[in-house]
């Protein structure tokens, strides 16, 4: 038989494409799952969703809104502060420097964040007053402890050194993922420390730095509901007190939960297009290196005829 003959069978074949019963089954299941929610979501009485359409843009649930995020931002502000200053410790050559701030992140990020929150909320138990007194001059100033020790300072605090736990081993990946080989070649060139931190390290490292503590900042503005134990006014602490009087719990929870979504979509986007920001760079590399692709194999537009 020649090659045509032993061919010509192989041709004719009909080809019949894999089917997928698993994938079938699986995607009947989740729509039927999906079904079953919107039904329960829609005809549940318990739901109540006109209560929860006249609560959602209620004056005391926007201004509990406000004071969460009034706490995310402050929190997060002095978190990436202090855990930038510790993640900088840690990475010092000097011994307590590091021991330090190994402590630092080994004790704030091992205690419960409702601990520190509980903690420093009752900080008068163990320190009555603040006071500084000079010698030949006396007493500067003296300031009791639950004058300034508010509920929204004690929370601000107690997340904000938690936080900076996290926060401090996330800047510290992000300056180890810098080559070594570039801060020597900037130490050649006469940059201190300092500069060579400000300059070379840190806009490399926030590519890696940026990815982490957007999920730390969604993270946090979620943990900030713990705040209800100690009397902070936010956007959960004002649901629990319309419902501790109108008894219309589920619907609250739910404004309570819309907004969170809301507010966790919006941090979503500008994560991406703060990553986008910092990952410019590879988009750069890679619109080279398909240039001098389509350089090699002459890939592009065909010059037409004059």
């Amino acid at each position: 038989m020649n090659r045509a003959e032993t061919q010509a069978p192989n041709e004719a074949l009909t080809v019949v494409p894999v089917r997928h019963y698993g994938l079938w089954i699986g995607t009947a299941a989740a729509l039927a799952v999906l079904l079953l929610i919107a039904k329960a979501l829609a005809t549940n009485p318990a739901f109540d969703w006109p209560t929860v359409g006249k609560y959602l843009f209620h004056p005391s649930i926007i201004r509990g809104l406000g004071q969460t995020l009034a706490l995310t931002v402050t929190i997060m502000v002095l978190a990436i502060i202090i855990g930038t200053v510790v993640a900088v410790m840690r990475l010092s050559p000097s011994r307590i420097l590091n021991a330090f701030a190994s402590a630092y992140i080994w004790f704030f990020r091992g205690a419960p964040a409702l601990i520190q929150l509980i903690f420093w909320f009752n900080l008068s138990l163990i320190v009555r007053e603040f006071s500084l007194t000079l010698p030949l001059v006396g007493t500067v100033f003296s300031i009791k402890t639950n004058d300034f020790m508010t509920p929204f300072v004690a929370a601000v605090i107690a997340l904000s050194l938690h936080e900076a736990g996290y926060m401090a081993e996330i800047v510290r990946a992000g300056i180890k993922s810098v080559p070594n080989g570039q801060t020597e070649a900037a130490g050649s060139l006469g940059m201190n420390h300092r500069l060579i931190l400000r300059r070379i390290t840190l806009p490399q490292a926030m590519r890696f730095i940026v990815p982490p503590t957007g999920n730390e900042t969604i993270n946090l503005l979620k943990t900030t509901s713990l705040v209800t134990i100690i009397a902070v006014n936010d956007l959960l602490y004002a649901a629990q007190s319309i419902y501790a009087r109108t008894f219309e719990t589920i619907p609250l929870l739910i404004v309570v939960a819309f907004w969170y979504l809301f507010v966790v979509t919006i941090l979503s986007i500008c994560q991406h297009y703060i990553e986008q920001y910092y990952g410019r760079s590879d988009k750069q590399q890679a619109s080279a290196a398909g240039g001098i692709l389509r350089r090699a194999f002459k890939i592009g537009r065909v010059a037409q005829p004059a």
